[in-house]
């Protein structure tokens, strides 16, 4: 394997020892990637007093945690940690991919929502993914220079740090410098991931470059992997800001690479790019505060949607995971996701009736519409009427620190590895959010979701997400984050963790564990993960409902402080396949 080529080399057991010790005396007084249970106040566990800081990698999240032992705020270690996955996960991980970032202020006991998803190029049009016959163009959509969104992550992550952080740019960057330049061994499963996007990487000769040897394989179990190009680019942000990537030299490659392959992103749509701090969607259940992102995100306006239906369902008097409890989180999933296909879209193009769907009224009146025995079809249930109530290529990572903050984000290229395309001399993957519109009214995306006018494709507009970083507080204060990646997934297996924690005083992370069950109205189907029994699979079918068992439901990252103490939880779930979930 041509080692200067692919920036590829063996290291030995020893060496990959050293590396992790080092790593581990950085990290020393706080959480790793896996820690022990936590729990909700009355649990007697050791927890750690510094800070927390939990992700899908192991080495990501030594880098929040060395930031955080320095003295960085939860700011400062998660920004740390997203340009850190952008090296060392770079299925999920980006700089040319967006996403949504929340954050508690300890000081002011606020929580605000930072909103860096990517937006349609202006060139975009309607009807740019149908063909002749008026039908989609999956392949246009999902795996073509045109799948392209203009990317958010840099500037969401630089705004997060200028206004809520402590520490410069370029010393927050240094880690993913280092990790870029230098290298890491590559793990079974970064491997195992490149292996499954190597067909479609083939048609960008960077993204070959970075990732495999002139033989066309992956690095092996236990080799180094260097990104020169990419250690470059973020040198190059650390200095000049998000000014390189969106207006400088970077931005420059970007579009000359879009020019080139008849791309529609331009110079003007990166100069033009800005990140957005919204105002989150709050509720409550059971006295606790419930926090998450609200539009372009639809995660968390449905969370809240139906945390309030199942208040009146009062789904804790049943076993968990019961017939009767998974009965009622079924129909409630049906009912908020029919929702969602009608009223969810850019807030910045059609009104989004926020405030009407997560009113407790609404909530009351769909919650009186399930039947506690029989599953209603989803043929039967049509978006509701909010207005008459009177008011998975994914990641996610939580932060928590010593003076009371914390964040928790959820970020994405879609699909693993996005569009598979990288840009020239720059080490960037690019994402493929555009097949996140709907190309055609009432036609699924790839995760099966149905969407409607409110979320078709126009220039400048964000597309619809799923993405739900949640902050849960207690009497004003921070007290649990999660999130997860998962596609369509994402919002129930968000639900359920919170579901865990607050209804079922399940640990952190026996509630990240515990299995999960998912339904979106459309398809029909009610899935089940595996380890919940065919028992139970029938009894819902019993019930009237359509099940499939063994997919996996999100892969939640949780962390919580209870009294002096931060826990969390890294879930261990992998996907069934590198295609789908992430």
């Amino acid at each position: 394997m041509n080692a200067h080529r692919s920036g590829v080399r063996r290291i030995g057991k020893r060496q990959q020892a050293l590396f992790l010790c080092i790593f581990l005396l950085l990290a020393s007084s706080c959480a790793g990637h896996h820690v022990r249970t936590p729990g909700p106040e009355k649990q007697k566990t050791e927890g750690f007093r510094n800070g927390i800081a939990v992700s899908a990698d192991r080495l990501a999240t030594l880098v929040g945690i060395n930031v955080l032992k320095h003295g960085g705020n939860a700011v400062d270690a998660a920004v740390a940690m997203g340009f850190a996955l952008a090296v060392t996960f770079p299925r999920a991980g980006n700089l040319g991919g967006g996403g949504f970032m929340l954050i508690y202020l300890a000081e002011k006991r606020e929580v605000v929502a930072l909103d860096y998803r990517e937006k349609a190029p202006q060139a975009a049009t309607r009807d740019m993914f149908l063909d002749e016959n008026g039908k989609v163009d999956l392949e246009k959509a999902r795996n073509s220079i045109h799948s392209v969104g203009v990317p958010g992550t840099v500037a969401g992550l630089s705004l997060a740090l200028e206004k809520y952080g402590t520490m410069p740019l370029e010393k927050v960057l240094a880690p993913a410098i280092d990790l870029a330049e230098t290298g890491f061994a590559v793990d079974s499963g970064l491997r195992s991931s490149l292996l499954s996007a190597r067909e479609r990487m083939r048609k960008s000769a960077e993204s070959m470059e970075v990732f495999f040897g002139k033989d066309g394989e992956p690095p092996l179990e236990g080799e180094v992997l260097r990104q020169p190009n990419l250690a470059r680019t973020l040198r190059e942000i650390g200095k000049e800001g998000p000014d390189a990537f969106y207006k400088g030299a970077v931005a420059e490659k970007i579009a000359a690479y879009m020019e080139k392959e008849g791309g529609l992103i331009t110079r003007r749509d990166l100069a033009s790019y800005s990140a957005v701090i919204r105002k989150p969607v709050s509720g409550t259940y059971g006295g606790y505060g419930i926090h998450s992102m609200p539009p372009p995100s639809s995660g968390g306006v449905h969370l809240v949607q139906m945390l309030n239906i199942l208040e009146n369902r009062r789904p804790s008097q049943y076993g968990h995971n019961s017939p009767e409890y998974v009965h009622v989180l079924a129909e409630t999933m049906k009912l908020a996701y029919a929702d969602r296909s009608k009223h969810l879209g850019d807030p910045d193009f059609s009104p989004v009736p926020v405030k009407s769907l997560v009113s407790k009224k609404y909530a009351r009146r769909l919650a009186a519409g399930i039947d506690p025995e029989k599953a209603t079809p989803s043929s039967a249930i049509s978006p509701g009427n909010p207005y008459s109530s009177g008011g998975e290529d994914t990641t996610h990572f939580a932060v928590a620190d010593r003076y009371g903050n914390a964040v928790s984000n959820t970020y994405t290229l879609n699909f693993p590895y996005g569009s598979k395309l990288s840009v020239p001399g720059t080490g960037i993957l690019l994402n493929n959010e555009m097949d996140d519109f709907s190309a055609k009214s009432g036609t699924p995306n790839a995760y099966g979701l149905v969407g409607g006018e409110k979320n078709s494709i126009e220039g400048g507009k964000r597309m619809l997400s799923s993405m739900t970083p949640t902050i849960v507080t207690k009497n004003g204060k921070f007290f649990f984050a999660t999130g997860s990646p998962g596609g369509s997934r994402i919002i129930t297996a968000v639900m359920q963790t919170v579901l865990n924690v607050l209804d079922h005083e399940m640990s952190v992370k026996e509630s990240v564990l515990a299995p999960r069950v998912h339904h979106q109205w459309l398809p029909d189907i009610l899935y089940l993960e595996k380890g919940l029994g065919d028992g139970l699979a029938e009894a819902l079918r019993e019930k009237g409902h359509t099940v499939e068992t063994g997919r996996m439901v999100g892969r939640t990252h949780s962390v919580a402080k209870a009294g002096r103490f931060f826990y969390g939880a890294a879930d261990p779930r992998r996907p069934e396949s590198w295609t789908e979930g992430y």
